[in-house]
């Protein structure tokens, strides 16, 4: 895996109970203005982007593709993902902070 560091930030959210995972709950985060940051999985599907990049938008919520759905969800504990978010807002800064570095 790339992105180390960002995926233990994200480990680390999902053990705090700060990262709400799967569509209706991601959705549900940014929709009640709770997502600091949207990871989804480069294999989601496109109308799954294109709703969760929109809702991003319009809430002005950083959205990011990484991995895979197998590895998304390997990150946070669970199955396949499609989408999490991190409701922590100092685990999303270190999250993004780590992206950036990566970059």
């Amino acid at each position: 895996m790339d992105n180390e560091k960002c995926w233990t930030y994200l480990g680390f959210a999902a053990r705090a109970g700060k990262a709400p995972s799967g569509e209706f709950q991601t959705e549900n985060a940014v929709k009640q203005k709770k997502a600091r940051v949207v990871i989804l999985a480069k294999d989601a599907s496109d109308n799954t982007k294109k709703q969760f990049i929109n809702m991003c938008n319009r809430g002005d919520i950083p959205c990011v593709e990484l991995a895979d759905k197998e590895t998304l969800g390997h990150a946070i504990g669970k199955e396949f993902r499609s989408s999490c978010a991190i409701t922590d807002k100092s685990l999303a800064e270190a999250f993004l902070k780590s992206l950036r570095e990566d970059s």
